[in-house]
């Protein structure tokens, strides 16, 4: 299998070494210049200008025209070229072929139209790469891509470039480091990351239009977040009529799964409305083998185990929204969206035998467990946005609330056998149930206006969350009997109050800087109820960022960034409650977590618009570790738990491309190679940790005749660290096909994920007297089919380029910068 997983890869990757072969090293005297104009004859900024290879349209460079249209390619070998001008929602222009042979061509000057299908419609007809690398930020145009229909929004972050997602440890992390904030429509979640990945995992990908990544965020930003921002932003309607669509898909992978979405959208005069809904319902299994060696005084036991898990999961969500314009300049703006996840698992059980050190069989026992519960949501928002008289003067100001409530309940029947295989005592029984509840309240207000041939932002934050945790724990001799030494209830609440400023502008025409500053106090209160324990802490830290952009000439441009960043323990890594898998299996809360302090440099370099390479070193004080495993030898019980390690040093290098390959092939590759380091005094001893990890990923797109389209794509994640556990290789690859129907109104795509099942967990921990290993697997492997239907006025006037103060949240997790 893993002969199959590299010549994919090497077939992805192989694209990217057509486009080297255009071009000699040498410089070359020619150049082209040109300028473009809107439909008005007026100057068009920043349009995207291809040069083209006259005989089979290859790129030749890429470049974006200055603000007044203009445009100029230098160091241009001899040959016959022509160029390309476009823009989103405007007709392509392609200029006639010329020749250049040492000389400087002048082109005619190049007017752009709008992109009409008729005298009463506009239709866009640009289509968005699945991954667009930008200077700031990457986004994954989720909408676009044929083998994300009919996934889930876990799924499609694991082909997110610079993403590792950790299944069985239900972690996320990002170039390499943990400590990821997600956002959903530029809201943070305040959920845990075990919550957090069952909600991903129950989210179905149509409901998305982008994944924003921003690893270095400005000082507007909240600090929190030591790897960067994943923004998962929605999807939502901008035109004016009324309109919507449908999505219907079914999936298989040994067992079935069903997803349905509809949106509404309706414009008229000042106020526009949406609404959408959408409901999954799952089924899927999890398998773990664990073996484990335990040393104890002169005696070895080992623990041969293996876990079978079938787990099933209704999701629905509904979201709307209402936007008023009161007038040209003050927008009001209401968005309320819940959700209802019930989540099972049916059949669980775990099979293990308990080995003497000559691998006799000493005992074994086999327990029974049922996992279930629920989780709701609702979260509302109220957005005001006024621009004064005065040009870029703006103001917006916001108020959240979110609720979460839910319940856990979880079921162990354990019965032991001699190592004959008789019935070794009386079954032990024990049950749990969590009921939690979480609020949050969030306000912000942020000013925006022009100041000394730059911009000037300045902005206050408040947020205020609580949550409540009550863990019942009993077990069974005649009746339920509840287990004190297990059972607690925890309370967290936490309020952080936030100002910053921020300031950008030039020291030339080449050169962009930005200077900020956040200021963050924070208060947050652990309270153990049952164990009477409490823990109070307030702090306040400053956090600078700074942003240097040099235009070094028309085909390169260097931006260099720094910034300090905090992460705070959440309140399920806190709460020192214990959670079993069964009787020697455990996870365990730590309410002595400290915060994490990160700084963070950043070297980003764009060579002729397209190829990005990024360079970052970054330093995590007090790093918060999760998983790391620990053991009570005298009673032969491994769990796991978080603790802070004393630093950690991260050194990673990113280089990305889409290649436009022909006119109907383009290939996107990202490569993401990793140095981490940890230092610190763990367990009484000092723990060293030195690893080279990489990531590679590769998406082809090709568009056929008559309406077909298909892609192709791959990832593969070295061997790396996750804390203690040395994890082996992993990858998958990933087919599609798609065909317009129904005069394009509707879409049906086929694909098929990872297709040689290679995406599995298998990894050793040794440190200490610490030594195991786990597999797990899950139904990576799929077969998915998706319809899609759009009607009502899809291509009537396009709305104006607004912004409300929802939008303005959304922007904070896509690079201020």
């Amino acid at each position: 299998m893993k002969f199959f997983i590299n010549l994919t890869a090497a077939l992805l990757l192989s694209a990217s070494f057509v486009l080297a072969q255009t071009q000699s090293s040498s410089p070359a005297p020619g150049k082209v210049s040109g300028s473009v104009l809107d439909e008005k004859s007026a100057p068009f900024p920043f349009v995207n200008v291809l040069l083209l290879q006259a005989k089979d349209s290859v790129l030749i460079k890429g470049l974006a025209a200055d603000e007044n249209g203009k445009f100029l390619f230098d160091q241009i070998h001899d040959g016959q070229y022509l160029t390309l001008v476009s823009m989103v929602g405007y007709q392509k222009e392609y200029s006639k072929v010329f020749s250049i042979n040492k000389n400087t061509v002048n082109l005619p000057v190049t007017s752009l139209k709008t992109d009409t299908q008729s005298l009463n419609e506009v239709t866009v007809v640009a289509k968005k790469p699945f991954i667009e690398q930008q200077i700031d930020r990457t986004v994954i145009n989720v909408e676009n891509s044929i083998v994300s229909a009919g996934a889930t929004a876990l799924e499609v972050l694991e082909r997110a470039p610079g993403v590792t997602v950790d299944q069985q440890n239900e972690q996320l992390k990002l170039r390499g480091k943990a400590g990821v904030i997600v956002q959903i429509d530029g809201k943070q979640t305040f959920l845990s990351q075990q919550e957090l990945i069952t909600l991903l995992r129950n989210t179905p990908s149509d409901n998305i239009e982008k994944i924003e990544l921003i690893t270095n965020p400005s000082a507007k930003y909240d600090a929190a977040g030591n790897s960067g921002i994943i923004n998962i932003k929605m999807k939502r309607n901008k035109s004016y009529g009324t309109n919507g669509n449908i999505s219907l898909g079914v999936a298989y992978a040994r067992y079935a799964r069903e997803n349905a979405t509809a949106t509404l959208n309706h414009r008229a005069g000042k106020i526009s409305t949406f609404i959408s809904a959408g409901t999954f319902f799952n089924k899927g299994f999890n398998n773990n083998t664990i073996y484990r060696r335990i040393p104890f005084e002169d005696n070895v036991t080992y623990f041969d185990q293996r876990t079978e898990r079938t787990n099933k999961s209704q999701y629905h969500n509904i979201r709307a929204g209402i936007d008023y314009n009161a007038t040209d300049k003050s927008t009001f703006g209401i968005l309320v969206s819940a959700f209802h996840n019930d989540f099972s698992n049916p059949f669980g059980q775990t099979n293990t035998r308990i080995l003497n050190e000559d691998l006799s069989l000493q005992r074994t026992f086999r327990t029974n467990v049922f996992n279930g519960g629920n989780m709701n949501n609702i979260s509302t928002n109220l957005n005001f946005k006024h621009q004064f008289d005065d040009k870029g003067k703006e103001l917006t100001f916001d108020v959240d609330y979110v609720n979460y409530s839910g319940k856990k309940n979880s079921n162990l029947n354990t019965q032991y056998s001699n190592a004959a295989g008789e019935q070794d005592g009386s079954p032990e029984q024990v049950r749990n149930n969590m009921p939690s509840a979480i609020n949050i309240g969030v306000s912000k207000l942020d000013y925006t206006q022009p100041l000394w041939k730059g911009k000037f932002e300045t902005g206050l934050k408040t947020s205020y969350v609580t949550s409540d945790n009550n863990m019942v724990f009993e077990t069974k001799a005649d009746d339920w009997v509840l287990d004190p030494t297990r059972s607690n209830q925890f309370k967290y609440t936490e309020n952080v109050n936030a100002a910053y400023l921020n300031y950008s502008g030039s020291i030339s025409k080449k050169i962009k800087y930005q200077l900020g500053l956040r200021g963050e106090h924070t208060h947050s209160i652990g309270n153990s109820v049952t164990l009477n324990q409490k823990r109070d802490r307030n702090y306040v830290n400053l956090f600078p960022s700074v942003f240097l952009s040099n235009q070094l000439d028309t085909n390169n441009v260097l931006n260099l960034s720094y910034s300090r960043r905090i992460d705070r323990p959440n309140y399920q890594s806190l709460n020192p409650f214990e959670f079993y898998l069964d009787p020697y299996t455990f996870q365990r809360g730590n309410p002595n977590l400290k915060p994490q302090y990160t700084n963070s440099f950043q070297l980003v370099h764009v060579y002729k618009n397209f190829l990005n390479t990024t360079l970052a070193y970054s330093r995590i004080k007090d790093m918060i570790a999760n998983e790391l495993p620990q053991q009570i030898a005298s009673e032969n019980k491994t769990f796991v738990t978080s603790d802070n390690l004393d630093h950690q040093d991260n050194i990673s290098l990113t280089i990305s491309a889409p290649i436009p390959i022909t006119k109907w092939w383009t290939f996107q590759s990202n490569f993401t190679g990793v140095y981490n380091y940890y230092n610190s005094y763990y367990l009484e001893q000092q723990l060293k940790i030195q690893q080279i990890s990489w990531n590679m990923y590769g998406n082809n797109q090709f568009t056929l005749p008559k309406g077909w389209s298909a892609e192709i794509s791959g990832w593969y994640n070295s061997r790396a660290f996750y804390g203690l556990y040395a994890a082996k290789p992993m990858g998958m690859v990933n087919a599609g096909i798609q065909k317009n129907i129904m005069n394009k109104k509707g879409t049906i795509r086929l694909n098929v994920n990872d297709i040689f099942w290679t995406n599995r967990f298998n990894a050793r921990a040794q440190y200490k007297d610490i030594d195991f290993s786990v597999r797990s697997e899950w139904p990576s492997r799929q077969f998915r089919l998706t319809f899609t239907y759009s009607f009502g006025n899809q291509n009537v006037k396009g709305a104006r380029q607004r912004n409300t103060g929802s939008d303005d949240l959304q922007k904070r997790a896509s690079g201020g910068s």
